[in-house]
C-alpha cells in the first residue's frame, strides 16, 4: 500500500497448547506501517471447540492456580532437556500467552521472535481473585539469532484478557504494555501491588 507499508492476507490453523489437536482456522491481515511500530492486525477464527469448552478449560487452568497452597517460583522453564515439572505448567502456559503480545509488538517484516525459555517466574499472591506473575523470559529473534531478556507482569482472570507489561533489556524505552484488548483464552495456548519492575 503506497505511503502506508505492506499488507498480508493469511490462512492459518490453530493447535491446542496442551494436545496438539487442530483447535481452528483462522483468516487474517496483517499490515507493517513503514514507520516503526506494531503491526496493524485484523483476524477472524472459527474455533473446532466450543466456547464453553474453553471456558471450561480456562477455569480448570486458573483453579489449579489458585488452589496452590504457596505461590508458584520456577527458574528455566523448560530445563535442559525440555522438561517441564508438572507444578510449573500452569505459569509456563500463562508465559507462552503473555509472550505472545511482546512478540507480536516487537516483530517486524523482518524480524521474528518465539518464546525460547522461561528464566524466572514468581506468583504474586493477591487479596482479590486476578492471579498475576512476575516473568523474566528469553525471546529467540529470528533471522539475527539473538536472545533477547524481557521482564512480564502479567495479570489475569478468566474471561478476561490477559494483562501484560513488559520491558526487554535490548530496548531504550519505558515499561510497554502489550495488553491484549480482546478477550482470550490461556488454556487454548493451553494488583498492582508488588515489587516493581
Amino acid at each position: 500500500i503506497p505511503d502506508s507499508g505492506h499488507k498480508y492476507y493469511l490462512q492459518f490453523t490453530t493447535e491446542d497448547y496442551k494436545s496438539g489437536e487442530n483447535a481452528g482456522s483462522c483468516l487474517a491481515t496483517v499490515l507493517y506501517p513503514k514507520i516503526k511500530s506494531p503491526p496493524v492486525v485484523s483476524i477472524k477464527c472459527m474455533h473446532t471447540k466450543v466456547q464453553k469448552q474453553i471456558q471450561e478449560e480456562d477455569n480448570k487452568l486458573y483453579q489449579k492456580i489458585r488452589q496452590q497452597t504457596k505461590a508458584i517460583t520456577g527458574n528455566n522453564i523448560p530445563d535442559s532437556y525440555g522438561n517441564i515439572e508438572p507444578a510449573l505448567e500452569p505459569a509456563w502456559a500463562l508465559a507462552v500467552a503473555g509472550s505472545s503480545y511482546i512478540m507480536w509488538e516487537k516483530s517486524t517484516e523482518n524480524l521474528g521472535y518465539f518464546m525460547a525459555q522461561v528464566k524466572s517466574v514468581k506468583q504474586w499472591i493477591r487479596k482479590d481473585d486476578v492471579v498475576e506473575f512476575d516473568y523474566t523470559v528469553l525471546l529467540h529473534e529470528l533471522p539475527t539469532q539473538e536472545i533477547i531478556s524481557c521482564h512480564m507482569r502479567l495479570t489475569w482472570f478468566p474471561g478476561r484478557p490477559l494483562k501484560v507489561k513488559y520491558f526487554c533489556a535490548s530496548e531504550n524505552k519505558g515499561l510497554e504494555d502489550g495488553s491484549g484488548m480482546e478477550s482470550g483464552s490461556a488454556a487454548e495456548i493451553l494488583h498492582e501491588s508488588g515489587a516493581n519492575f
